[in-house]
């Protein structure tokens, strides 16, 4: 059955992500990303609102491999740049941020009903639900730039 309207952010989100709290530890945040089987947390702060975004290469990269103890580490330290789309945003907008800003992971947000983390957005659901001519452009502008 064809689709009349434009596929929204919310159409295309995995729905339902969890956070982990800006003073909760790295180590906290690697054991919630291993029982989700993800490889990213958006980090909520204590108002339950978006703060950044904590992925297991952070972990590894700005934590481990400098030999500081995951444990005692607070989540919020690694939120980093944050990137986000409003879930009444179009799909191709959301493509178009995560190229702007490559990143492979872009956390949604209710704005309209108060300003809350409602899903996130990832390669998968690019791939489950967008042309393969713009998962290409996609993958050449957000990997070209990948270190």
């Amino acid at each position: 059955m064809a689709r009349n309207k434009p596929l929204k952010a919310r159409d295309i989100m995995t729905a339902g992500a969890k956070c982990v709290g800006e003073h909760e530890s790295l180590l906290d945040a690697a054991k919630m990303m291993r029982e989700l089987h993800v490889g990213a947390l958006p980090i909520c702060g204590d108002d339950d609102r978006l703060q950044g975004l904590v992925t297991d290469r952070d972990i590894v990269v700005q934590c481990v491999a400098d030999g500081v103890d995951p444990a005692s580490v607070e989540a919020g330290s690694l939120g980093g740049e944050l990137h986000w789309i409003d879930a009444d945003a179009s799909a191709t907008d959301a493509l178009a941020s995560m190229e702007q800003h490559q990143v492979k992971r872009l956390p949604v947000i209710d704005v309209q009903n108060g300003h809350r983390l409602v899903g996130m957005i990832s390669e998968a659901n690019l791939a489950q639900n967008l042309s393969d001519k713009q998962i290409a452009e996609f993958a050449s502008k957000v990997y070209a730039g990948a270190h």
